[in-house]
């Protein structure tokens, strides 16, 4: 155990603090000022600011050459009003971290200052708190950041919690963990006509209608292999709440979910085809787009090695249960430029489910998270 019971006070009440002020994706302002003040208290020996986004990187200088192992957590939170009536819930209406970013960040804030008591013995550790992850686009955009590319990791490792597996036990596995999934947003638009001769208009009621089953019908379900795929529908609309007025417009948004980004690409196919074909008939015009685009996660079998003889170490108890999962996570991109592997640890059978408006990250992850990342370093930088 290398945190005190002080060390433990004081980063309970950071992440509480970081509870009562989310900010969402691509506005983490005052989380990223924060973060930073942390590191610069921790003694990082570097902090890199402003990357791909609001994104903060905290260096810790090894005495010798060696790897360089980067530790990954996200900054943002969700929108969506916390129901719960803990003395640190949000304070910010329509915004909550129901997702166990602050508790994730506060296990990279108890590695720090390990690491700022420690240094490791060859080559460089480094904390990232990444931007927009429950968009998917911050792991794209820290990427992209020319300011990366000055700083590239050998290894990348990330955890998440999981409720529904016991607390403090471990899911991992090598290859894919996590879905490929997009938003699909589609605008459907003809020409309003008044309600009393909708002949005269070309509505999109038909179309609309059609789509709610068709696209739907498009997702094979199943098991978790390499065919599976889902579409679900999130949000609908048909014209303006008015009733003197027969619709020239329609959206619909639904999520496209494979395990494998090779299945997204068909399926996408697929549902463009369909949504064309079907607007065509009713003489709409069609507008496509796309958000919130994740690629599958996959976990490098080297990478996940490490973590294994970390967990293996400290005792924590593993399985590869519940993997490959559904949910999306855009920590894959990072296995483009490193080694990366990402774990989950259980935040108990009966804890409220991730996104639910009463979620807790429990704080007594904050010690196992760290321990096994700690462990992790030790085995690559010791």
């Amino acid at each position: 155990m290398f945190l005190t019971e002080h060390d433990l006070t004081e980063l309970m009440a950071w992440r509480r603090e970081l509870h009562r002020k989310p900010e969402l994706s691509g506005q983490e302002e005052q989380t990223a000022a924060a973060v930073q003040a942390l590191l610069h208290a921790a003694g990082a020996d570097k902090v890199v600011t402003g990357l791909g986004g609001h994104g903060v990187l905290g260096i810790y200088e090894g005495e010798t050459p060696g790897p360089t192992v980067m530790l990954r957590a996200e900054l943002d939170g969700l929108p969506i009003q916390e129901t719960s009536e803990l003395a640190y819930r949000s304070s910010v209406p329509g915004k909550a971290h129901l997702c166990g970013h602050d508790g994730h960040m506060t296990i990279l804030a108890a590695v720090a200052r390990r690491l700022c008591r420690q240094r490791p013995k060859r080559g460089r550790a480094m904390l990232l708190f990444q931007p927009a992850e429950e968009d998917g686009s911050g792991a794209a955009a820290v990427l992209a950041d020319a300011k990366f590319d000055e700083v590239r990791p050998d290894f990348v490792f990330s955890l998440h919690n999981l409720p529904g597996l016991p607390l403090g036990q471990v899911s991992i596995a090598e290859g894919l963990v996590n879905c490929a999934s997009r938003g699909m947003q589609i605008v459907l638009t003809g020409r309003t006509a008044h309600a009393s001769s909708p002949e005269f208009g070309v509505s999109p009621q038909r179309a609309i209608a059609t789509l709610l089953n068709e696209i739907t019908a498009l997702g094979r379900g199943g098991a978790l292999d390499e065919a599976f795929s889902m579409v679900t529908v999130t949000h609908a609309r048909l014209g303006e709440p008015a009733f003197g007025i027969s619709p020239g417009q329609a959206e619909l948004w639904v999520t496209l979910r494979t395990l494998t980004d090779s299945t997204m690409e068909l399926i996408r196919q697929q549902a463009e085809d369909l949504v064309q074909r079907v607007a065509a008939s009713e003489g709409l015009q069609v507008r496509i787009t796309y958000r919130d685009v994740f690629s599958h996660c996959l976990n490098n079998a080297d990478a996940v090695a490490h973590l294994k003889a970390a967990l293996d170490a400290e005792r924590v108890r593993h399985s590869a249960q519940g993997l490959p999962m559904r949910g999306s996570e855009d920590f894959g991109r990072f296995n483009s430029r490193s080694k990366a592997a990402m774990f989950f640890l259980g935040a108990g059978e009966q804890h409220p489910s991730l996104h639910e408006p009463n979620y807790d990250f429990p704080d007594e992850l904050i010690e196992i998270g760290a321990t096994i990342f700690m462990r992790t370093l030790r085995n690559l930088l010791d």
